[in-house]
């Protein structure tokens, strides 16, 4: 097993230097999730990896998500996430690949308002029997084991969504457009509590980020016209949330975060994606 330390300050290996089977990767600066799974890759021989986020505990075998790799296509298999509440965490653990339209109505709110909408079904896979393997666009990164000769190929994760979001929903995509399938598969349960590995960015920034990965993915798989459409319900839903945010608690910090968003946006819909 390999550990990834992106903290800087040395605590994968105080946490577990008395053990004899982790290999720990220690980085003098945060170099984002996607750099960190990359260089794990770089260690491993083995022909599966499993990603598996530090606020991830397995509760079963892995064999199911092995089996599903080597059915005759697949790329890699995603197991069931338990949230503390014991139930599946439906909505994340399985979704089809973004539309321009899923994330339209992702940044208006208008998923969180309308959940029961049809595009936002058919995006987090509402409804679905999660007692039964089926094929996914995007199994959760959390919990996902692929076959290390597809990360090969595929050149692992792009750095470029900094420090993290969205690079295992491109990553998936790029599986996907190269003709292989993903599994969901129930059989492999693991117990996912959540957030655990941004707790060192402020809440304005992880806004900040989430909406840049966003862009960034939006801009490399959508077509110029769909990717100004998404860039324009950025503008809109970032002015209308920071006057929200700002009313609500009282405070101009939201407007200034919202702002950053908004600018950036803007200025790709104009010019194009920049980092």
């Amino acid at each position: 097993m390999v550990v990834v330390d992106n903290s800087g300050e040395k605590l994968a290996r105080q946490r577990i230097e008395a053990s004899q089977s982790f290999e720990v990767i220690e980085n003098d600066r945060n170099r984002g999730f996607g750099a960190a799974v990359n260089q794990g890759f770089t260690v491993l021989n083995s022909t599966y990896v499993l990603l598996l986020n530090p606020d991830v505990v397995i509760r079963s075998g892995l064999d199911p998500l092995r089996e599903a790799c080597d059915l005759p296509g697949s790329a890699g298999a995603g197991g069931q996430l338990m949230g503390s509440d014991g139930r599946p965490q439906s909505g994340f653990m399985v979704r089809a690949l973004p539309t321009p339209a899923a994330l339209i109505l992702e940044v208006l709110l208008l998923n969180r308002a309308w959940p029961n909408n049809p595009v936002n079904r058919r995006y987090r896979v509402l409804g679905k029997d999660y007692s039964k393997r089926f094929k996914v666009g995007q199994p959760a990164g959390a919990f996902l084991l692929l076959r290390r000769t597809i990360w090969q190929e595929l050149e692992g994760f792009d750095e470029g969504f900094y420090p993290v979001w969205f690079e295992d929903v491109d990553f998936c995509r790029r599986i996907q457009q190269r003709g292989l399938d993903l599994y969901y598969v129930p059989e492999a349960v693991a117990k996912h509590t959540g957030g655990h590995s941004i707790p060192w960015l402020g809440v304005e920034m992880r806004r900040v980020y989430w909406y840049r990965s966003l862009l960034r993915y939006s801009a490399k798989h959508f077509s110029r016209g769909a990717f100004a459409a998404v860039c324009a319900a950025v503008c809109l839903g970032s002015a209308l949330r920071g006057i929200a945010e700002s009313v609500l608690h009282r405070s101009f910090r939201p407007i200034a975060t919202y702002g950053k968003v908004l600018r950036h946006a803007g200025h790709c819909m104009l010019f194009g994606f920049r980092p």
